[in-house]
């Protein structure tokens, strides 16, 4: 931990000594609100979000917050260990090019509605938002999405190749993330609980029928989230197999999610954790953290610190906004640092300086900063990147 501010209702634990003002503003509205259980905690990782701030952890009792999970429910990382110790750069470039032939990418989807198999194997009769939903989700199911979403293979300083994913539960999470804050806001607006809804952390009553109801569809989102990430890795390693006449065996997976709530123990109570834009890191739990596209990611393990309510970075975090990015930028100067690494990228027009490696924070800085958080098991270095 690097500071404490002390301040607010409850006190801001921060594992980062630079934060912008937008999500500064937005971590003081948490530290005074209402509902907040015992302390703010931020990622080394923290930018500005919606409401809330990516790399943000906030506890409450009695509460649930849509905007404080966010539209990508679920949203997460799965990662494995292959059996392959390297890959040639012609048989990777193929590789590359079959992916983006076969995985939807952006806002395409399958053309197809993918086989129920894929879909999760839970309930949706009581889940309006989910059965409106569920045929669309089906379109939707093992499709990349854009923005920071990726897939990756990587070199592990284990001596082993690695795939990567990061994606989430497509417009499924929206829909549902969408549906219930806006729920929430009207009830709140009721309750003139003003620095609630006005502050964008609208909340719903956990023992509500409709805080029931959003904790059973947001659960469904996070399965979704998972069945997604699953179906594309299946496919990834299918496409290796096949390129390298292999065959190619799975030795070893780390699945993990970043944006949801769930029901914890932690400083004596049951409390409601929500976890935007940071992983969980509870005492021998794996987890990813991923960098940008010309960075390092790294498998890590939790050491479970309550500080951080035994949580860790989902990341390297953004240091220009998307916009800022592509304005300010040098395209040839993103490229030429991608290629002299000798890494298959995604930066092909200005657009793309959205997601170059310049628009994230130092991601070794922030292992850094949180080595009271987590261990680092493996490093892995990007070979070759797909983005939406």
């Amino acid at each position: 931990m690097r500071r404490v501010i002390e301040t607010g209702k409850v006190p801001v634990k921060l594992w980062t000594n630079e934060v912008e003002p937008g999500a500064m503003e937005q971590i003081m509205n948490l530290a005074n609100y209402p509902f907040a259980f015992h302390h703010i905690a931020i990622m080394p990782d923290c930018h500005e979000g919606f409401g809330m701030p990516i790399g943000g952890v906030m506890a409450t009792r009695g509460v649930i917050v849509p905007n404080a999970v966010g539209v990508d429910i679920g949203c997460g990382m799965i990662a494995v260990k292959t059996s392959l110790a390297g890959i040639e750069r012609k048989i990777l470039e193929t590789v590359t090019r079959e992916i983006r032939s076969v995985i939807p990418l952006g806002f395409e989807h399958h053309k197809k509605s993918q086989d129920i198999k894929y879909m999760p194997d839970l309930p949706v009769a009581d889940l309006p938002v989910v059965r409106r939903e569920y045929e669309s989700a089906r379109h939707q199911v093992g499709t990349l999405g854009g923005g920071n979403h990726f897939i990756e293979i990587q070199q592990g300083n284990d001596g082993h190749l690695w795939v990567m994913i990061h994606s989430g539960s497509r417009n499924l999470g929206k829909q549902v993330a969408d549906e219930y804050n806006r729920l929430a806001k009207a009830l709140n607006k009721k309750e003139n609980i003003k620095n609630t809804w006005e502050k964008q952390l609208a909340y719903l009553y956990t023992d509500s029928e409709e805080g029931q109801r959003y904790i059973r569809e947001m659960e469904y989102c996070v399965a979704f989230a998972f069945a997604n990430r699953s179906l594309m890795m299946d496919t990834v390693l299918g496409i290796l197999d096949f390129m390298v006449k292999g065959p190619v065996e799975e030795t070893d997976r780390v699945a993990i999610a970043h944006n949801f709530a769930a029901l914890e123990k932690h400083f004596g109570q049951e409390i409601w954790v929500h976890r935007k834009g940071a992983t969980p890191a509870f005492k021998g739990m794996r987890g990813i953290i991923p960098g940008s596209q010309g960075t390092e990611s790294y498998i890590v393990m939790g050491k479970g610190n309550e500080e951080s309510f035994s949580s860790c970075s989902h990341g390297a975090g953004r240091v220009l906004g998307r916009r800022q990015a592509v304005r300010h930028l040098n395209l040839q100067n993103e490229v030429e640092r991608l290629e002299k690494k000798g890494i298959i990228h995604s930066i092909r027009r200005q657009k793309d300086l959205d997601e170059a490696p310049s628009a994230y924070k130092d991601i070794h800085r922030v292992i850094r900063l949180q080595e009271d958080l987590v261990d680092v098991l493996v490093e892995l270095q990007p070979l070759a990147v797909v983005k939406g």
